[in-house]
């Protein structure tokens, strides 16, 4: 829940400063009330009008002599003068019987006043501008060394593990957090003492800060979220200062805890890459690292941090008696898919033919934010259509625009240009179709959607963390098969199949260099160079410690899994030549073919199971790609996307 209560505080701010002007306003008007227009006149031409007793109504002030004179119209009009040393002045106006009145100089108290009054005016507008901010909420441009973390009040955090789905496992690690923060005395009576510090890692999306809010509302503690980006600024010793006063402001409202998003932002590896060590990153981190030394668990404060890259965090930090836990927050799984689809679709009208658990099972690799884009952007295609409710069609839509992005129906392609697009595309369908070890082929289709022109989706029929070599084969050979039918088909090869030469090249370097699937070289992994220096860049830090032989070998490897996934790949094509021609003239024809479609064309059996084939697709490399241990996320990436 966003606090606004700064903002609030803004805002009467800037009306009390328009009250301030409108004050300003009217004490210069009243002090500088506007009258009639008055006359100057020289002080000989004043000697002659009192000699004339041509004046009337004077009032002789020490400075100045005013009133009214006679003038060459003969009406009386108000003048002044300056009035000069003249002891016979007095003599002149009484022989004239002229009426005057004297005036006193004013005090020089009511001058001061007069003056410093402007002064007061200024110096309150100043306040309210500047200083009033500073002591209100801190949020002043010259209060830099106070925290800009967001307090959330205990009473209005709403957001609790019923609204957490998909990753039962963290909610159990965190369980344990909860209690000691709701009965400190229940594990203190066995020596027991709260963590200081829960590490939550995973891929962007998972909902790691959704947790840490879900801890804070189960235990009714209070709240504090910071970005650990906001601690650093130009300025020496701030961030450190913002992490003093960030501790202190939760020792006063303890029992809390304190939330840092995107930790590696200040706790990177110390003293590594180019450049000195000592910068503002570390003394913040340093300073970190002393406040969580500081604290003890009676205080009831914990602290719980959120990464992306658990891997390059100084050992300082995640060491036992800082970061005591680590939880890892995967992607979740179908059943975690599907209570995440639930939680966010329980705002949302759905039609009687949406089936979420069939939705869960068409979004492999997803994660949580991932989920909830799919429920809006269902949600904001059937009110674009005037619907009622959220149909099958909405959701399958909204599925493949998250995967691909929107269709680009207004995209003019030549006739030559679909042709050859339909042949890639069925080249992956065939192919896909024909091996033993891939996923089921949903549809393919040569709408254009996002960046490419065509693609074919395939469906998993389970998730998968595991894969094997023969199923990395078929992989490699679906990947080239868009540009075998290319030069089949059209004896010559073109652009489209960039991006799967891209991702054909990773597969086989990773089979042979990291996961030992290469006969020649065996059951070996070498180093990559990538972790060597974090703070390098990859492209500037990689680098091998092999062999140049080695590495002849490797590249030999490499070239002998593709050029034979491209054989096999034409081969499977030129023995199925005609069911090829009868489905490319189907696509160009309907411009989208589904699965029982192709395999009636092919002649082949349903390759997955009837609840599972008809739904909402993911692209071909749905399964979990092979990945290094670090990684925490099978990424859910497109089979072609025919650029």
């Amino acid at each position: 829940m966003k606090n606004n209560r700064p903002n609030n505080r803004r805002i009467i701010s800037f009306g009390q400063i328009a009250a301030w002007l409108l004050v300003f306003a009217a004490a210069v008007f009243l002090f500088n009330k506007p009258g009639a227009k008055e006359t100057v006149l020289d002080y000989s031409a004043f000697k002659q009008k009192v000699a004339a007793a041509e004046v009337s109504d004077l009032t002789v002030a020490p400075g100045v002599i005013s009133g009214m004179y006679k003038n060459d119209q003969g009406q009386f009009a108000p003048f002044k003068t300056v009035r000069m040393e003249d002891p016979s002045l007095v003599q002149e106006l009484s022989a004239s019987k002229i009426a005057y009145k004297a005036q006193q100089d004013k005090s020089w108290i009511g001058n001061i006043l007069f003056n410093v009054l402007w002064i007061v005016l200024l110096i309150g507008l100043w306040w309210f501008i500047f200083l009033r901010p500073q002591r209100s909420d801190g949020k002043s441009a010259m209060n830099f060394a106070r925290s800009k973390a967001k307090m959330q009040d205990p009473s209005k955090n709403t957001v609790t593990f019923k609204d957490v789905a998909g990753c039962e496992e963290a909610k159990e690690e965190l369980q344990d957090v909860i209690k000691f923060l709701k009965n400190p005395k229940k594990f203190q009576k066995l020596g027991g003492k709260l963590p200081k510090g829960v590490l939550l890692y995973g891929a962007p999306g998972t909902g790691k800060t959704l947790l840490a809010k879900a801890v804070a509302g189960e235990a009714g503690v209070a709240f504090f979220s910071a970005s650990a980006s906001e601690f650093v600024e130009m300025f020496v010793g701030v961030g450190a200062a913002r992490v003093r006063d960030l501790f202190d402001q939760a020792k006063k409202n303890s029992p809390a805890i304190i939330f840092i998003d995107e930790l590696d932002a200040v706790g990177r590896r110390r003293f590594a890459g180019i450049g000195g060590g000592h910068d503002e990153r570390e003394q913040t981190l340093n300073q970190l690292l002393i406040e969580l030394d500081g604290f003890e668990s009676k205080q009831g404060i914990i602290l719980m941090a959120s990464t992306n890259r658990p891997d390059v965090l100084d050992p300082a930090l995640i060491r036992p008696g800082r970061f005591d836990r680590h939880v890892s927050v995967p992607a979740p799984d179908l059943k975690g898919r599907e209570d995440i689809l639930k939680v966010h679709a329980k705002k949302v009208k759905l039609a009687a033919d949406v089936d979420l658990k069939v939705v869960a099972k068409g979004t492999p690799g997803f994660v949580g934010a991932d989920l909830a884009n799919v429920i809006n952007e269902a949600a904001i295609l059937a009110a674009r259509a005037d619907k009622d409710a959220v149909e099958k069609t909405d959701m399958d839509e909204a599925v493949e625009r998250v995967i691909a992005g929107p269709q680009k129906k207004s995209r003019i392609i030549s006739k030559h240009e679909r042709e050859v697009i339909a042949a890639h595309e069925v080249g992956h369908t065939v192919v896909a179709r024909l091996t033993n070890h891939s996923d089921p082929v949903h549809k393919v289709t040569i709408i254009p959607r996002g960046q490419a022109l065509g693609y074919t989706l395939q469906l998993p029929l389970e998730d998968k963390f595991l894969t094997s070599k023969s199923e990395l084969l078929d992989k490699l050979c679906i990947l080239l098969a868009g540009r075998a039918a290319e030069e089949i088909v059209f004896g010559e090869i073109t652009s489209g199949a960039s991006d799967d030469l891209n991702k054909t090249m990773a597969y086989a370097r990773k089979m042979v260099v990291e996961l030992g699937m290469s006969e020649k070289l065996g059951p070996i992994a070498l180093p990559n160079g990538e972790e060597s220096e974090v703070f390098l860049g990859r492209d500037l830090s990689r680098h091998t410690t092999y062999s140049e032989e080695l590495a002849r070998t490797i590249d030999e490897e490499i070239m002998n899994l593709i050029k034979s996934s491209y054989a096999r790949a034409k081969e499977i094509i030129v023995s199925n030549r005609a069911a090829f021609d009868k489905l490319v003239a189907v696509l160009l024809e309907k411009e989208v073919v589904d699965a029982a479609e192709i395999n009636d064309i092919l002649g082949l059996k349903p390759a997955a199971k009837e609840d599972a084939s008809p739904e909402p697709a993911q692209e071909e490399p749905a399964k979990e790609e092979p990945k290094a241990p670090k990684d925490v996320r099978p990424e859910a990436k497109q089979a072609d996307l025919f650029d």
